[in-house]
């Protein structure tokens, strides 16, 4: 069924980020799979988190990368959202912990579900991690690497070009990025060796996304919760659809299934 819906950092809108909890969430709400980011820890052990600081989901000071693996899988990733929502219901995630890599892909071991993974540092070390754990798991045909850093791309590539990758580009708040520039996107995607490419939503016209499919990329939007990107999507040939809320957008594209003109 298409556009795929992808929960974005899990099903985030009523789960905490990048937890567990947060994927198994969005897996049970149908979701087709699940973007996350991951770091290296101090000793250089793959870890799921989108800030480099701690403070904002783990409320406490320090650096990802000034800890050791061990100490940061301790760390509980779940009250800031408890707190965030008012206290409406006590303390439901406060025994979620920051998860490393390897438990997110034991985690889907056994359960359908794409996995698109985000290298949030340009570390060369982090290429060569990743690769690592992807080469010696089971899953390995289910995971998208993406990196807004193209470099990370091709080296993920030059240690295993089996790897799926994905390009990863963002608007330029400064500067709009006019349509020639917005094309040339596509170019450097497929320079790197990319598989797909996956364009903030604000870069997604049609030219762009026409131009990307026939350079033979795959297309994925993030992040979009709004139901007019159902049908886009669908007319455009889009792969994949990158959501905060994944149950919602499911439900759209089961009514776009039944009443197409609806959504």
């Amino acid at each position: 069924m298409t556009p795929l819906i992808i929960g974005h950092r899990g099903a985030s809108a009523v789960a905490p980020e990048n937890t567990l909890a947060a994927f198994e969430l969005a897996m049970r709400q149908g979701a087709d799979g699940i973007e996350f980011d991951v770091r290296l820890s101090a000793d250089g052990v793959p870890v799921v988190i989108h800030d480099a600081a701690l403070s904002r989901t783990g409320s406490i000071k320090g650096l990802v990368a000034k800890l050791p693996a061990a100490e940061l899988q301790r760390i509980d990733v779940g009250s800031w959202f408890d707190r965030r929502r008012g206290g409406q219901i006590e303390a439901e995630f406060s025994n979620e912990k920051l998860p490393s890599l390897q438990q997110v892909i034991d985690l889907f071991s056994d359960r359908h579900g794409l996995l698109y993974l985000e290298m949030k540092s340009n570390e060369d070390r982090l290429a060569a991690q990743v690769a690592l754990a992807i080469q010696q798991c089971s899953i390995s045909e289910r995971i998208i690497v993406s990196s807004f850093n193209i470099p990370s791309i091709k080296q993920v590539k030059r240690i295993n070009p089996g790897i799926r990758t994905a390009a990863l580009f963002e608007p330029r708040v400064s500067r709009p990025l006019n349509l020639v520039n917005r094309m040339k996107l596509v170019n450097i995607a497929r320079t790197s060796g990319a598989d797909e490419i996956a364009l903030h939503h604000s870069l997604a016209g049609n030219r762009v996304v026409e131009k990307a499919r026939r350079s033979q990329l795959d297309v994925v939007i993030w992040t979009v919760d709004h139901p007019q990107w159902i049908n886009r999507a669908r007319a455009l040939g889009i792969k994949a659809l990158i959501t905060n809320d994944p149950a919602a957008m499911i439900r759209y594209r089961n009514r776009a299934n039944k009443h197409p003109a609806t959504v």
